[in-house]
């Protein structure tokens, strides 16, 4: 009896011991791993590159993915200064991420020719209705959304601060590449502040290098003329060539970004990309987790950061008002 009583012990124990072994099982294997494409459009060795990719990173670890654990990331950087969006749009489909994540216009438009299907987060689009990225900032549809990198009145601004330090401005020449998106806006806002600052507005938009050399030499021989520097992948791609030539024809420049001023530029007063980077993470947690893109809204900037380099207004002779070193967020000694 006492061992028919045992036995059954043994029995129900060892059924118990089954039962849980699923579940351990179950406990014991990996968690997905989801997939992000990024299309990146600078270089990769590019510090600014590696400064947004550390900002990303950090931020999806906070909300809980984990590289190497849950999470990949696949990149697309320019290549021997060549832009390969399309093809490289279409190489990370290929991989069939979860979430896609473009750095400016040409590589969200690229993507979205790519896939309508995998949702699309982009970070620094200046104008994404106007360049046909979503229908509305509200109610993006589609499948792309994100975060635009400056607004319209931006222009005005840039006139402002440039007139402050360098008074005798009286015309500036627009550096950026009209291909690369819209600038209707910004356009219009320089336009109508120059009167104000009795400053001619000149050239507008370059094509290429070779045409970006030609403006700032022209640029140079004309008393009173400077440069505005507008946000744009290929301004960002040719910084140094930039920064370098104003400095050969003693131009003073605004530019839209502070590491223009890092390495050498007068000037700047934009956005602060880690700051955008950082939300830039919290779109890509909301997908990854199930959200539609067309139903999260275009966000705008809201920390912006000027910043000032001492030595290169040395340089040019100029001399910077202490009210402007007071409201600058950085001044480069």
């Amino acid at each position: 009896m006492h061992f028919d009583r045992l036995k059954r012990r043994d029995f129900i124990t060892l059924l118990g011991g089954a039962a849980a072994w699923p579940l351990a099982a179950r406990a014991q294997q990996p968690e997905r791993v989801r997939r992000i494409g990024w299309l990146v459009g600078l270089a990769e060795q590019d510090p600014e590159v590696q400064r947004r990719n550390a900002v990303v990173v950090a931020a999806l670890r906070d909300l809980g993915w984990i590289i190497g654990r849950n999470l990949s990331i696949d990149y697309r950087y320019i290549v021997g200064g060549s832009q390969r969006f399309d093809e490289q749009a279409a190489e990370l489909i290929a991989l069939a991420p979860d979430v896609l994540l473009a750095n400016n216009t040409p590589a969200t438009r690229a993507l979205q020719q790519a896939t309508s299907r995998i949702p699309i987060v982009f970070a620094l689009v200046l104008d994404p209705v106007a360049s046909g990225v979503v229908t509305s900032l509200a109610r993006p549809g589609g499948n792309a959304t994100g975060f635009t990198n400056f607004e319209a009145s931006m222009g005005g601004k840039w006139l402002g601060l440039l007139k402050e330090l360098a008074p005798r401005t009286s015309k500036v020449a627009l550096i950026f590449n009209p291909r690369t998106a819209p600038y209707v806006g910004m356009l219009r806002s320089i336009e109508a502040a120059a009167p104000s600052y009795a400053v001619d507005v000149g050239t507008r938009g370059v094509a290429d290098a070779t045409e970006l050399e030609r403006t700032v030499a022209a640029a140079g021989r004309e008393p009173g003329s400077a440069l505005v520097v507008f946000p744009d992948v290929f301004t960002t791609n040719n910084l140094e060539r930039i920064v370098a030539l104003a400095a050969q024809h003693a131009l003073p420049a605004i530019y839209p970004y502070r590491y223009f001023t890092s390495v050498g530029g007068l000037l700047s007063y934009g956005i602060d990309t880690s700051d955008v980077f950082r939300r830039t993470g919290g779109y890509l947690d909301r997908l990854l987790k199930g959200e539609s893109p067309g139903n999260l809204p275009v966000q705008a900037p809201n920390k912006f950061e000027l910043t000032i380099n001492l030595k290169t207004a040395k340089t040019l002779g100029l001399t910077v008002p202490l009210t402007l070193q007071a409201t600058a967020d950085e001044v480069i000694e």
